[in-house]
């Protein structure tokens, strides 16, 4: 988890301001500055550490879900959520449609998904950010 930071500089510039904010700075205050400001930045910095969090915490919940799915239900929730029919992943798999549509409602149940877009949505965020 990175820590909101507050760049504050007596000597700052546009170069600098824009590595301190390309890095990750919330805000970058130049001295002198109102008190507000940095009540502000700092305001500003709880909130999205707090969102970040959030975030973080949701994730490794929605993990510890898929932690839970066999391999075979960890397949069928993949060519599902690609977009593929019941009976394309039964083909695919080499079973029934009836075996899919069971592993298919475990998925469902233990991923705790209301609906096949709500899977969708959790499989985008358990793929991994692109390198």
């Amino acid at each position: 988890m990175e820590l909101p930071i507050i760049f504050i500089t007596g000597y700052g510039d546009i170069p600098m301001t824009v590595k301190a904010m390309k890095s990750g700075a919330v805000e970058f205050l130049t001295k002198p500055f109102r008190e507000q400001d940095l009540l502000d930045a700092i305001q500003q910095a709880l909130d999205r550490d707090r969102v970040a969090r959030r975030r973080q915490e949701d994730l490794a919940c929605l993990r510890k879900r898929y932690g839970t799915l066999t391999a075979r239900e960890r397949e069928v929730m993949g060519l599902v959520t690609s977009g593929m029919l019941n009976k394309q992943v039964a083909s695919e798999l080499g079973t029934s449609e009836i075996t899919v549509k069971m592993h298919r409602g475990q998925v469902m149940r233990k991923m705790q998904a209301g609906s096949l877009a709500e899977l969708v949505r959790m499989a985008e965020k358990l793929k991994p950010p692109p390198a």
